[in-house]
């Protein structure tokens, strides 16, 4: 042993972000001091990539939502950071119904690992809204829970024709670190729910949400949260982003409380990312859009900025510093803002036009590090296994 070494000292991790986008993926390998990135891809080039997660368990396995064309929804497999890729053998499929004319998955949208305790095991949130659950690493996929047959949530869910203009889809799959039977969903539309017997029961979760004028808030089909976090320094917090504005809920409180009324007036509180401080729970961001008239799902004025909060909510700062100014009319979907755990944070988000920005000191200063990509559907930020 060398003097002075330190068998105890953990081997460095390495950062990486993973872009998933609507023809194929890429893995961005970045330093420490995220200065200099490496480029891997394309990987399924073609394909549409709805979102693309590391296992943080291992630091190795990636997992991909796919649609591939002529062969259907699908989910890939890695376990080497993405040198090669295998196709789960029974990808998330809704059971079959009597009469013949049941669901079908258009495609798998949301990943996310289980609970630290259990290794190899993944939940999938699907378009039409379904809940599906992998205990071998990603490789066969079941139904979980109840809720994909059951006739109150097939209400809530409505048709495939209603939601999002790319399908309706559950998403927001949460686990509490704190225990495993203690779990969160949301559906677009169809609203946030809660389950804390391990997925045997879910119940509703809207209490002070709002929803489009002139509907009624307590039918729970017309709630459309579109991106939920939960806090990782404190899992009693959630925030969303929602159709209808930003929220927060501070649990055991059952109440959100809508804090984007705060945001400038000429900006809303309407959009689709919500990222969440590592280690500060009153520290969020997101990217607003313009929501008026017709929803043109653009930057508002043609001007981009992420919008953060220090306080919770009670205020609001704009980030623009290094985004276009004017004249940039591209905006961030639900799952393509992201934000890794070093200090400073860095912030991250890819946008509809392909380009993939960065920022190393909590947003204050962005530069774009991908240009020309095709329309960016998800962002992660991850850590790497020591040595990868």
């Amino acid at each position: 042993m060398a003097r002075g070494s330190n068998p105890a000292a953990p081997a460095a991790r390495n950062l990486i972000v993973l872009v998933a986008t609507r023809k194929g993926a890429w893995l961005f390998h970045g330093d420490r001091q995220r200065r200099d990135w490496r480029i891997d891809g394309p990987h399924f080039l073609g394909h549409i990539i709805h979102h693309m997660v590391l296992d943080p368990r291992d630091g190795r396995t990636l997992l991909a939502a796919a649609s591939t064309g002529h062969l259907g929804p699908t989910v890939f497999r890695s376990t080497d950071l993405g040198r090669t890729w295998k196709e789960a053998e029974r990808p998330p499929a809704f059971a079959p119904e009597p009469d013949g004319n049941g669901r079908a998955v258009d495609h798998t949208f949301w990943l996310t690992p289980c609970h630290g305790n259990e290794p190899d095991a993944w939940y999938a949130g699907t378009s039409p809204q379904g809940l599906f659950r992998s205990e071998d690493g990603g490789v066969t996929w079941a139904p979980f829970s109840h809720i994909n047959d059951d006739p109150q949530y097939r209400a809530w869910m409505g048709t495939v024709q209603d939601g999002t203009p790319d399908g309706p889809k559950l998403h927001s799959i949460l686990v509490d670190p704190r225990d495993p039977a203690h779990l969160y969903f949301a559906m677009s539309g169809g609203g946030v729910h809660e389950s804390v017997d391990g997925g045997r029961s879910f119940v509703p979760l809207v209490k002070g949400m709002e929803v489009v004028e002139g509907f009624d808030a307590s039918d729970v089909s017309f709630h459309d949260p579109h991106c939920v976090r939960m806090c990782p320094g404190n899992p009693d917090r959630l925030y969303q982003q929602n159709h209808c504005g930003i929220y927060r809920l501070d649990r055991p409180g059952d109440t959100w409380v809508r804090i984007g009324r705060r945001m400038p007036e000429q900006v809303g509180d309407v959009g689709f990312p919500m990222v969440l401080h590592p280690r500060d729970t009153d520290t969020a961001w997101v990217f607003p859009m313009d929501g008026t008239l017709v929803w043109p799902r653009t930057s508002p004025d043609g001007a981009p900025a992420v919008y953060g909060t220090r306080d919770g909510g009670e205020s609001w700062q704009r980030f623009d510093s290094g985004l276009p100014g004017e004249q940039a009319w591209w905006t961030v979907k639900r799952q393509a803002m992201t934000a890794d755990t070093l200090d400073p944070v860095g912030l991250y988000f890819g946008t509809t036009s392909g380009e993939l920005w960065a920022s190393h000191d909590e947003g204050g200063h962005w530069r774009c590090i991908a240009r020309h990509l095709p329309e960016i559907y998800a962002v992660e930020a991850a850590e790497t296994g020591p040595g990868d």
